[in-house]
């Protein structure tokens, strides 16, 4: 005998709206608190339209050090205008530049970097810095937390309703994870104008939310528009260069069909872009090669 079909059928007198209670094909809506990403296809798509307040949102990337403070600077810098506070970064891998942090309006003076020696001191400092009522938000780079350790972090969140962004490399991914926001953040060169120079930007892909799975990936913007500007003049740069290069060497080999020529002197506009020593200039060559 075949087995009974089964069929799922919603009560047609059950409220759309029950507090405490959403629906699987629409996002969360609840008492949740959230705050703005400062990215608007990021907001339209996280229930509230922002990050949560008071709760764990984990962030997977292939490599630390990269979109971490792109992602989240826009809402650190709303919620350090708005509120008192400091934002504690533990065991962060780079150092946090203060002038670049200021000039995207978060105040070197409220950040406080915590540096740890090992994964326990780094778990540990970020669970006590929950804990403290002057503590506005917390970033924490944490590898290798466990779900149970993760689940403490996201209850002490919880009781001081604070931000928190924990930080794990991609390979994290198919672990459970008590986080109620879960992202995936990748690299990319974003170029509206296929003839002009790319500028860097992310690639996000919403793992976990209370919502519908999202399919496609959000592109944002990887840098501040004004970094973006001085790298796409250095790329404008280095491609002006290497066609002055390309040139040369086209009419040396012209000149020489017998492979005998003198050595080439560069010129004048090739030593001029070839002096320009920046700080962004292997970044630019990447863009323009």
């Amino acid at each position: 005998m075949p087995a009974p079909s089964l069929s799922l059928r919603i009560a047609p007198d059950l409220p759309s709206a029950v507090p405490g209670v959403w629906h699987a094909d629409a996002l969360g809506a609840g008492p949740q608190a959230t705050q703005p990403t400062g990215h608007a296809l990021l907001d339209a798509q996280l229930p509230g339209g922002g990050w949560p307040v008071g709760a764990l949102c984990e962030v997977l990337q292939p490599l630390a050090g990269l979109h971490e403070w792109q992602l989240v600077l826009p809402a650190l810098a709303q919620a350090t205008a708005r509120r008192a506070g400091a934002v504690v970064a533990v065991a962060p891998p780079c150092e946090p530049f203060g002038p670049a942090l200021k000039a995207q309006g978060l105040p070197p003076e409220r950040l406080c970097v915590v540096r740890a020696d090992s994964a326990r001191a780094a778990f540990w400092a970020a669970e006590q810095a929950l804990r403290c009522g002057d503590v506005l938000a917390v970033m924490a780079w944490l590898p290798q937390a466990p779900a149970a350790a993760l689940r403490r972090l996201q209850l002490a969140a919880a009781q001081q309703q604070q931000l928190l962004w924990v930080f794990r490399p991609i390979s994290a991914a198919p672990q459970a994870s008590p986080a109620l926001l879960r992202l995936q953040v990748q690299g990319w060169w974003l170029s509206a104008d296929t003839s002009a120079p790319a500028a860097p930007g992310m690639q996000v892909q919403i793992l976990k939310r209370r919502g519908p799975p999202l399919v496609q990936a959000l592109d944002l913007p990887g840098c501040h528009p004004r970094l973006a500007q001085a790298l796409a003049a250095q790329a404008e740069r280095r491609h002006a260069a290497q066609v002055v290069a390309r040139a040369m060497v086209a009419r040396y080999n012209a000149a020489a069909p017998g492979g005998q020529a003198a050595p080439m002197r560069p010129e004048p506009a090739m030593v001029a872009l070839q002096g320009r020593g920046h700080a962004l200039d292997r970044i630019a060559a990447a863009m323009a090669g």
